[in-house]
């Protein structure tokens, strides 16, 4: 299983994603948050495999948060309305760059990419 994390500010975003998620068998949802002082609480104590992280939000940036972690041992697939931040994405070692809406096989995509990577994660 790919233990997952979500964190965007809008709760429609996160129940669409969340939907989406729900359609890969492989892909276990052990948290969202709205935050990035929530997320780093999420993290440190589920310890997931991939985070799909928005960019923009109150309080603080996806960016932010990994600048906070410096070094993290997850995936992260960045979410956003925004194309204007992929060359920083790319910078921060992103697995993916999802614009939103994301759309399915573009999700799709992503976690087959994940488990490329990771090919010894328990996919059962």
């Amino acid at each position: 299983m790919i233990r997952t994390l979500l964190v965007d500010d809008d709760a429609g975003n996160r129940a669409y994603l969340r939907e989406l998620l729900i359609a890969h068998a492989d892909v276990l949802l052990i948290g969202e948050a709205e935050n990035i002082a929530d997320a780093a609480k999420l993290i440190a104590t589920e310890a997931p495999d991939l985070l799909f992280l928005d960019v923009e939000m109150p309080g603080g940036s996806g960016f932010e948060l990994l600048q906070q972690l410096g070094t993290w041992p997850f995936e992260v697939i960045f979410t956003t309305g925004f194309q204007r931040y992929a060359i920083q994405a790319i910078r921060f070692s992103a697995l993916d760059y999802l614009l939103k809406p994301v759309q399915p096989d573009e999700l799709t995509v992503a976690l087959q990419r994940f488990s490329e990577r990771h090919p010894q994660r328990d996919r059962t």
